[in-house]
């Protein structure tokens, strides 16, 4: 081989490697909340989810998902929706495939055909999953077991910097924590576009509430939590500025449950 020819070859080696980038290691998470007001509201805009929008979603590739109402939260009543993709590029590609499904479409006028609000509003935000959490954690289902109960938290920071402290305490040690009693968690991801930022959410699932309070007394008691907490950097009143929760059931079809 000459030098020209070896030039050319590494060129091209060079470009096909470009045009292959690696997946992205982090997940893309989307909390999409559809804002309702009691009745027809409710089972309609369930109906259309769970009939029409989760199979289109499905065919299009956005997953794992889960879908939840409220049990105690603000702002009730209310489905929210967790969607997933592997990356920016993923969920471009997977909105391209919805919007060109003709049997999604032709049901979505359907549902937006009635003269009276289907939902009062509907608002999004998008976040990036944790390095040590980079994708959701299915809970596993065996047999016909109960739903589970699934507690969604936000945690808002005062600036970035603490922001960051808060996700890298996480990653570290306290994600290991919450597995270790009994907390068991479904994704952890920081808000890249929403409100109030700068902020993180994360849902966590028990068998059911009593098993919630087991947990969280075990968490309470946790040396290594202990220890942990009582780095005077990561105290809450540094790096964290307010904290709201949610306790929500899966609506009947959806699969984290």
């Amino acid at each position: 081989m000459n030098r020209r020819t070896f030039v050319v070859s590494a060129a091209g080696t060079s470009l096909a490697g470009a045009a292959q980038p690696a997946a992205a290691k982090n997940a893309i998470f989307e909390l999409r909340y559809y804002r309702l007001r009691n009745g027809a509201q409710v089972q309609r805009t369930q109906e259309f989810l769970g009939k029409v929008f989760f199979p289109a979603a499905q065919r299009a590739g956005i997953g794992p998902m889960g879908f939840f109402s409220a049990v105690i939260a603000p702002d009730a009543p209310f489905v929210l929706c967790l969607l997933s993709y592997p990356s920016l590029a993923a969920m471009d590609a997977a909105l391209a495939k919805l919007a060109a499904d003709k049997e999604y479409a032709g049901a979505s006028e359907e549902y937006n055909a009635v003269s009276e609000m289907n939902f009062i509003r509907m608002e999004s935000s998008l976040l990036r999953a944790f390095d040590s959490a980079p994708q959701i954690e299915v809970p596993p289902s065996e047999g016909k077991r109960p739903a589970r109960v699934f507690e969604l938290r936000t945690y808002e920071s005062n600036n970035l910097k603490t922001l960051k402290r808060k996700i890298k305490m996480f990653d570290d040690a306290e994600i290991g924590i919450f597995r270790r009693c009994g907390l068991l968690p479904v994704f952890f991801g920081e808000t890249l576009i929403g409100h109030n930022l700068p902020k993180l959410t994360y849902m966590v699932a028990y068998d059911d509430m009593a098993a919630r309070d087991k947990a969280w007394r075990a968490f309470g008691a946790d040396p290594e939590w202990q220890k942990l907490r009582g780095q005077p950097e990561l105290a809450d009143a540094l790096i964290v500025s307010n904290i709201s929760n949610a306790i929500l059931r899966p609506l009947g079809f959806s699969p984290i449950r």
